[in-house]
């Protein structure tokens, strides 16, 4: 290649570990025709490579897919304009497919957006943007597009169907004075004129649309309305010039175009309100901050330019800009927005405060803890985001069906035309029959059915404090079965007390407790908490070598001596006898605490109860399960005595004490055995169980580790949040179901009525206009959802 113009190519890797990886990736990738060197940098785990401008990139991802180092893959999100249909979707899918370094794509009909997953430094915005133009339509960055210029064109999109009306209007009046005697017509040649501003001024749209799809193989929205429009103009402008006492047909044409205007403004507002729930997170961060300076002074800054560690002051009445946690003041924040909880939250020095919630009566110092993407409210966006961009299986189908439907509309419209014609009704009538099949199927309705109730249920979701992570999680929700709670957290509050405490007979009581707390100082378990919370006595140094065993307990040294503080399983494992202290543990078990022992080296020296009481939603939630004919079950590794106790209270039907966070992923897949079941749990010992049931459902208050296994996740300690989640997911696959029913509905019996002549084109373009915003005006029905009313909300 000497002399060859080379292209340097940055490639983002997986599964890089040591040195040894970056040379056999060096070796794997510089084996490649048309690379000229290569160098992968461990740190940063790209690989930067050199290599002919015709080079295929595809073969790269191939080599390091083979060798095991498979290249990472990032979402990036276009706007995509020109959609009609979901032909167009389908057409824009395939050519972002195309590009090398794609893995995926999908386009969202309901917000106009392409997300494609691309190899992370091989694969640029501008490649993307390039391709979708190639398809024939426009793009642009999402950041690109914000501002005013999205508000001036939902406004120019209302002028322009409002002046197709007006000029339209003088042709359609008298068709619509014929039924009270009225018998009037305009000129033909200002039907003609008229008509052909509608035609070509109001419809320049359909045949730019129509052209783009014919130079792509293919057909869409704006190629069944440019044909049957058309053929209406065409056919008066025929019998103007050869039959002079012929009818004309200009107001179908010009009423097509007219209200299919309309209809499209029409579905467009409703697209932007079943997207509401985005755009209402997006409002919450404020555009400029306070921060104080360690001098003491305060400035006020772009909210972008936050970071870490800034100390943000944030006053009464103001939107807090970032996560942070609470330096100085006491007050209280509206979350609601982000959780769904009503009631305002007090907070205190040391508190979380979460960006985006609405600061109450105090004065607040508070140090940023995360911003932008990585904040809380940054997150909720992203998730929902990826949820309403995603397609339900059931989609695939009417995919499917998309690819052909509108090369099978205009057969049956050219069929439609033959047949009238061979039947002797004459060319005139077998060409208006054609045009009022070619307007009365329209594949939009089709392609919104799905986003609109992916975009509307999530949204109403995301409002009442739920986010659904993905489509996969709605059409599980529906199916379940069972529902498995976690006890501690998830059905109690989380928050345990020590409310007895026995040691062994020579043993202070005061002593075990000490060294207790010495072993679980540094600890944020919430029996950890609580041990904290009842030691008078913090003196002495914190344990070391401290270690948590999930589903056991903690192990450390204090003073060269073993400690160990856990259940009884973990004191097993240990060879430890709980003899001494058996009858005191079984006591506090029999009264429904959750019982730990404290031991030193091989001997026990006491035994701890603590009290965590029931969630107030909890026995709401159970029943409103119930109530559904769903099972539940309780998986904890608590004590058989606490875990009854339980669920005696809450009337369970299933209940498994002591089981390790690998039991109850075992558990979970034995119960599956009995159909689809759904893990609630907010811990790392929950997240095995999450990610093996069909479905998880993590409490936003627990870890982090919970929720990435989670399906769904509830941004508030709230039980009741888990019926809701399944309620609000089963309506919206319902949703999805019954609008793609009715889109299909309307063109099975559509298109027979046009073909019999029942329909004329001006009913034909009313209808197909209606269609579309009928199908998204059903989908927004679940935006009047609230959770706990088992209907919408009025």
């Amino acid at each position: 290649m000497d002399g060859a113009t080379t292209i340097r190519r940055d490639v983002g890797l997986t599964e890089l570990s040591c040195a040894a990886c970056v040379k056999r990736v060096e070796r794997v990738l510089g084996a490649l025709p048309g690379v000229v060197s290569v160098s992968v940098n461990l740190a940063t785990a790209r690989a930067s490579m050199d290599t002919g401008s015709d080079f295929e990139l595809g073969t790269a991802l191939a080599a390091l897919d083979k060798a095991g180092y498979p290249a990472s893959f990032e979402p990036v999100d276009l706007d995509v304009t020109g959609l009609s249909c979901a032909a167009c979707v389908g057409r824009v899918e395939r050519a972002l497919k195309r590009v090398s370094g794609v893995r995926e794509a999908t386009v969202n009909l309901a917000t106009g957006r392409a997300r494609a997953m691309v190899a992370t430094g091989l694969v640029t915005p501008e490649m993307l943007r390039r391709a979708v133009e190639a398809a024939g339509y426009g793009a642009v960055l999402p950041e690109a597009n914000e501002g005013a210029a999205p508000a001036r064109h939902r406004d120019r999109d209302g002028w322009i169907a409002l002046g197709a009306v007006l000029v339209a209007a003088p042709l359609l009046l008298p068709m619509l004075l014929m039924p009270f005697g009225v018998h009037a017509t305009l000129p033909a040649l200002a039907q003609l004129a008229l008509a052909a501003i509608v035609q070509f001024g109001f419809g320049a749209r359909f045949y730019r649309g129509a052209f783009v799809a014919l130079r792509n193989g293919g057909g869409n929205m704006d190629t069944l309305v440019a044909l049957g429009s058309s053929a209406a103009f065409g056919l008066s402008l025929y019998a103007m010039v050869a039959a002079p006492d012929a009818p004309l047909y200009f107001e179908a044409s010009a009423a097509v175009i007219a209200l299919v205007r309309v209809g499209k403004w029409l579905e467009g507002k409703a697209r932007r309100g079943a997207g509401s729930a985005i755009r209402a997170l997006d409002r919450l961060t404020p555009e400029r901050a306070t921060i104080r300076d360690r001098d003491g002074s305060e400035r006020s800054v772009p909210a972008g330019t936050l970071r870490p560690g800034d100390l943000l002051l944030v006053r009464p009445g103001e939107r807090i800009a970032a996560d942070a946690v609470l330096r100085e003041g006491v007050g209280s924040c509206d979350e609601s927005l982000l959780t769904g909880e009503s009631m305002p939250v007090d907070k205190a020095p040391g508190d979380t405060l979460v960006g985006g919630a609405l600061n109450g009566d105090a004065v607040l110092l508070a140090e940023v803890t995360a911003i932008g993407g990585e904040s809380r409210l940054g997150r909720m966006v992203r998730l929902i985001e990826d949820a309403q961009a995603a397609k339900p299986p059931v989609q695939k189908l009417v995919d499917r069906v998309s690819n052909v439907f509108v090369p099978a509309v205009v057969g049956v419209a050219a069929l439609t035309l033959l047949g009238w014609w061979l039947a002797g009704r004459g060319m005139e009538l077998a060409i208006v029959r054609a045009v009022s099949v070619l307007v009365i199927a329209c594949p939009c309705a089709l392609g919104l059915a799905t986003p609109a109730a992916m975009l509307a249920g999530i949204g109403a979701a995301a409002r009442n404090g739920i986010l659904i992570r993905d489509a996969a999680a709605l059409e599980q929700a529906e199916r379940i079965r069972t529902v498995a709670f976690d006890k501690t957290g998830t059905l109690t509050e989380g928050r345990p007390e020590l409310v007895g405490l026995h040691a062994v007979p020579g043993r202070a009581v005061d002593d075990v407790l000490h060294l207790a707390e010495q072993l679980q100082r540094n600890s944020e378990h919430p029996l950890a908490r609580a041990v904290r919370a009842a030691a008078p006595d913090a003196s002495g140094a914190a344990a070391e070598s401290v270690r948590s065993l999930p589903g056991r307990g903690t192990i450390g040294r204090v003073d060269e001596r073993t400690l160990r503080m856990g259940n009884a399983a973990m004191m097993a494992e240990a060879g430890i006898a709980v003899a001494p202290l058996a009858a005191e543990a079984a006591a506090l078990e029999a009264e429904g605490r959750t019982v730990s022992f404290l031991a030193s080296g091989e001997a026990v020296l006491g035994v701890f109860g603590f009290a965590d009481p029931l969630r107030a939603g909890a026995a709401g939630a159970v029943a409103a399960l119930r109530r559904r004919g769903l099972r539940v079950a309780l998986l904890t590794g608590d004590n058989q005595g606490a875990a009854e106790a339980a669920g005696r209270a809450l009337a369970l039907d299933d209940i498994q004490a002591r089981v390790t966070p690998e039991g109850k992923a075992e558990r979970v897949a034995a119960l599956r055995a009995e159909g689809k079941v759904a893990m609630v749990g907010d811990g790392v010992n929950d997240a095995p169980a999450l990610a093996a049931a069909d479905l998880g459902l993590a409490m936003a208050t627990g870890t982090d580790v919970a929720m990435e296994a989670a399906g769904i996740t509830l941004m508030r300690g709230d039980p009741m949040l888990v019926p809701a989640a399944l309620d609000i997911a089963g309506r919206t696959m319902r949703r999805i179901r019954s609008g793609l029913f009715w889109a299909f509905a309307y063109n099975v019996l559509g298109i027979p009525l046009a073909i019999a002549g029942l329909l004329s084109p001006v009913v034909a373009g009313a209808a197909m206009a209606c269609s579309s915003v009928l199908v998204v005006c059903n989908a927004l029905l679940l935006g009047r959802w609230q959770p706990g009313t088992g209907r919408p909300a009025r």
